[in-house]
């Protein structure tokens, strides 16, 4: 397995205070079978509880994307906010939980603050309560700030994005089996169904399946790698949920009522979480994602630009180093190459500590490139932008 090298989000100065405020659970009643009780905050850490986001007993609001208005739902269906077969979670860069119950095609959007929640009417899933391959049971952020869903069988590949006030569903396609898969099929039932997955900063993804088969998701060729199975693990351990830490590893969950797990991406290797042993946890959502460092490239040790996911439109350039002197270049582009955003800024005695503020630049991905005055590059480095 090719040895992957991060995080891009490194653990800041206060994380541990907040970590209960980017790590969500789906978690379920303790009930043999799937029955949905809350999603949760979860201090991935120490794999204790925080505050209840939203349960099956609350009021629900939910607002029609498609009608346009309030609607009431039926809470004896599959279709309905409140579900009892809840099985995906995902956290967007608004400060909202996006979710889908397994039997249904329903899209829904709550926002985390005002419990409200936005129904996304999805004409585009072939989801019947009936077919086990339909069932959407796998679902993250991507890099680029769209909601990516997978079914059980991988026979649809959702992409979900928000267009002004509108949500928008593509079918992206089928996913297939890279050929040196063998008997490690990311499509079939014995070694690839359900579970959940993960993205990285260079827009692939890793679908954690229930079996605890770890598959590497080109976006480009569409084509499903195993790269290995989890270590460490009760052999009998479902893995039902998958999301990045502030660290970079995985932390995944069982809906067994079983404790929760860090796994190193590079070595597949799983340690035990302390806290909360017996949490039926459906699905796990995070704001974090792992990547390989591809594209930083960071010259100098003692030049840094922070924090990396940008959640106030601030930006600290860091320089501490006495080969770096007179005038420097600071350039933003996006992910097509256009250069958005350009800043000089002067070092002086190798030194330099400047907030710069990135005024105008959307949700999204950047790369950041800090150039000397000959136009040598110092350091290149990704960064996200939220809102």
């Amino acid at each position: 397995m090719k040895k992957l090298l991060f995080p891009l989000f490194l653990l800041l100065v206060g994380a541990n205070v907040n970590a209960q405020q980017d790590f969500f659970a789906l978690v379920g009643k303790d009930t043999p079978s799937i029955i949905f009780n809350d999603f949760r905050a979860i201090d991935a850490t120490n794999g204790t509880s925080g505050e209840k986001i939203f349960t099956s007993d609350f009021s629900a609001k939910v607002f029609s994307q498609t009608r346009n208005g309030s609607v009431t739902e039926d809470k004896s269906s599959y279709n309905n906010s409140q579900a009892i077969n809840m099985a995906t979670l995902a956290y967007d860069f608004n400060n909202n939980l996006v979710y889908m119950p397994m039997f249904s095609s329903n899209i829904y959007v709550l926002n985390a603050k005002t419990k409200d929640i936005t129904l996304v009417e999805n004409t585009v899933a072939r989801v019947t309560s009936c077919d086990i391959n339909s069932h959407m049971t796998r679902m993250a952020t991507g890099y680029d700030g769209n909601i990516y869903a997978i079914n059980n069988a991988g026979t649809q590949f959702l992409q979900i994005s928000k267009k002004g006030n509108q949500y928008v569903v593509n079918d992206l396609g089928i996913i297939k089996d890279d050929i040196s898969n063998g008997k490690n099929s990311f499509t079939k039932i014995e070694t690839g169904f359900g579970g959940d997955m993960i993205a990285d900063a260079d827009h692939n993804f890793y679908v954690f399946s229930a079996y605890g088969n770890v598959f590497k998701i080109s976006t480009k060729e569409l084509k499903a790698k195993f790269v290995g199975k989890i270590s460490g693990i009760p052999e009998n351990y479902s893995v039902n949920g998958s999301a990045v830490n502030a660290k970079g590893n995985v932390v995944i969950a069982s809906a067994k009522g079983a404790p929760m797990y860090e796994v190193d991406l590079n070595t597949l290797q799983a340690k035990q979480i302390g806290g909360e042993q017996n949490l039926h946890i459906y699905d796990l959502a995070s704001k974090y994602f792992a990547n390989d460092k591809a594209v930083s490239n960071n010259v100098f040790a003692n030049l840094d630009i922070y924090p990396t996911r940008v959640d106030e439109q601030f930006i600290n350039i860091n320089v501490n180093d006495k080969t770096v002197k007179g005038n420097i270049k600071f350039n933003v582009f996006d992910l097509s190459g256009k250069n958005v955003m350009t800043q000089n800024l002067s070092v002086k005695e190798g030194s330099l500590n400047q907030q710069v503020y990135l005024k105008n630049l959307v949700t999204g991905a950047y790369l950041v490139s800090i150039t000397d005055e000959s136009g040598k590059i110092l350091l290149n480095k990704k960064i996200l932008v939220t809102e």
